[in-house]
């Protein structure tokens, strides 16, 4: 008989009908994250889920769930703050993830806010839109040139290196980099530094994993590090960021502007955020093409498909 497994968002066809193939298939068509109920459901009546973010399988889930039926949380998506995998274990569950297929679509999402922001162009695009452009000027938009300025990568694993290469091959950026270990063999010409230093970067991109540990990483004292002509992205998780340090920030004129792809109460955006020509503002883009929406889902069924064969999953992050 085929594992029962659930899938708690639409995946690309292509994955779901890999899927199908092996298990007994429950696709939860709908959009919003698993609610309380679900989450408990799931652990209960499923052999397996297949989560992704918004997620939130909490230490709480599984203490109200003392012997789940569910032995696997295969999560679509490279990140998993959204499950406690310490407790997932403890309740003799596995966690696994899909890192690597994301790396490069998500290094594009940051190099395109950099541009964004810094030529102004969500704004331009606004202002043809409305109809309102009266024709090309010498001082018309005049945004922040790119080309020969230095990056500060926050977090230097895949995309954050991803994101190095991109800026510094392709627009002659020099790159510096905070990283919590030490790096070894950046790959690139990169320095290493205190975070202060890579703070004070003409573009500052957050690429860490979300993590209790790097919740609000970036608050006010760190924000407070930036230069005023500073613009800072966000590619990693929205609460790496306070989100309202960012604002306070944004408002007082002490960084120049900022790239968001991630927010730290998604869907919610604030409106004082959405209120700032100086924002570029994204849906949570950073792997929203189909073939790496495909990889991911095939990495995930992956992982599924060793462990109902008894095999170590390629993907553990909690062993």
């Amino acid at each position: 008989m085929k594992q029962r497994i659930l899938i708690t968002r639409r995946l690309p066809d292509r994955v779901l009908e890999a899927a199908r193939e092996r298990f007994d298939v429950t696709l939860r068509d709908r959009t919003e994250v698993l609610s309380p109920e679900e989450l408990r459901a799931a652990l209960r009546d499923f052999d397996a889920v297949l989560p992704t973010l918004g997620d939130r399988f909490q230490a709480d889930v599984f203490a109200d769930v003392p012997n789940p039926r569910a032995k696997i949380l295969a999560n679509f998506g490279v990140g998993y703050n959204h499950i406690d995998a310490g407790a997932a274990k403890a309740a003799g569950l596995a966690v696994t993830n899909t890192p690597g297929a994301v790396t490069d679509a998500t290094a594009d999402i940051a190099v395109s806010l950099i541009l964004m922001t810094a030529r102004r162009l969500g704004e331009g695009e606004r202002i043809l839109r409305a109809g309102v452009w009266e024709g090309w000027g010498p001082v018309q938009m005049l945004g922040t040139h790119v080309t020969g300025k230095r990056l500060g990568i926050i977090g230097f694993g895949r995309i954050g290196k991803a994101i190095a290469k991109r800026c510094h091959y392709g627009f002659d950026m020099e790159v510096v980099f905070y990283n919590r270990s030490k790096v070894e063999d950046p790959g690139l010409p990169a320095r290493q530094v205190e975070m202060a230093e890579a703070m004070a970067a003409d573009f500052v991109v957050v690429a860490v994993p979300g993590s209790k540990e790097t919740h609000h990483l970036i608050d006010a004292k760190t924000l407070g590090m930036m230069r005023k002509t500073g613009i800072l992205v966000n590619i990693s998780r929205g609460d790496v960021v306070d989100e309202h340090a960012l604002i306070d920030a944004l408002q007082q004129g002490r960084i120049a502007g900022a790239g968001l792809d991630v927010y730290e109460f998604e869907p919610k955006v604030p409106a004082a955020l959405i209120a700032m020509e100086n924002v570029t503002l994204l849906p949570h883009l950073g792997t929203a093409c189909l073939e790496v929406r495909e990889a991911m889902g095939m990495m995930a069924v992956a992982n599924l498909i060793a462990w109902a064969e008894g095999k170590p999953p390629p993907n553990l992050v909690n062993p």
